[in-house]
């Protein structure tokens, strides 16, 4: 029941998200594990500032009190942080850059998951940029300018170049590929809630 801490002070805690595991408890006590519930027999008080599909492994930040919470909140909400991914999709993409900007809504009979929706979508930006051509596959860092649920996993699965290992999106073979979900949330920028000195952590990919 132990979680890999990066580094912890007095306001905020940094870990690095094991693939398969939940950020938050979910319902029952079969749902009881998760990152959140294993700082809790670390910590005497610990927050959720913000979530990681339990498929989706990396960098996560934890506050320690109520202030550094509406501090980092307050952070997320008004897209002051600076999030960058790595993932591995199928196929070859390309450019080797680009964006997509798809808006996003809940697919409600089919949840979770996300769909593509022009009437009633909210907006959803990514950034991309090829890091390397594989075989007949690509390893590729990926920019979300918004924050929507499942958008990475959407947008690459729109562009044609699913991300592999997703059980929810992309084809039977890119489903199949892997055995965990190829991505990875490998750095976080944020302003630190006390001293506001701007920190980034990093995490390297698993995959």
């Amino acid at each position: 029941m132990t979680v890999s801490i990066l580094f912890h002070d007095d306001d905020i805690i940094i870990v690095n998200k094991d693939p398969d595991l939940l950020s938050v408890p979910g319902r029952g006590p079969e749902k009881l594990d998760s990152v959140f519930h294993r700082l809790t027999l670390q910590f005497d008080e610990v927050h959720i500032v913000h979530r990681l599909d339990m498929a989706t492994s990396g960098i996560m930040v934890f506050a320690r009190h109520k202030d550094s919470l509406r501090h980092l909140q307050q952070q997320f909400q008004n897209r002051q942080t600076e999030k960058s991914y790595q993932a591995i999709v199928a196929g070859r993409l390309t450019p080797k850059n680009g964006a997509i900007n798809l808006p996003m809504r809940c697919d409600w009979p089919n949840r979770p998951r996300q769909m593509v929706c022009y009437e009633h979508g909210k907006k959803s930006l990514t950034r991309w940029r090829v890091m390397e051509y594989l075989d007949n596959r690509t390893r590729v860092e990926l920019i979300p300018i918004t924050g929507r649920s499942h958008q990475l996993r959407i947008h690459c699965d729109a562009l044609g170049h699913p991300i592999l290992g997703d059980n929810l999106y992309g084809t039977t073979e890119s489903q199949i590929a892997t055995k965990h979900l190829c991505l990875h949330a490998q750095s976080l920028t944020f302003t630190h809630p006390s001293n506001l000195e701007r920190l980034t952590f990093s995490s390297l990919s698993p995959f």
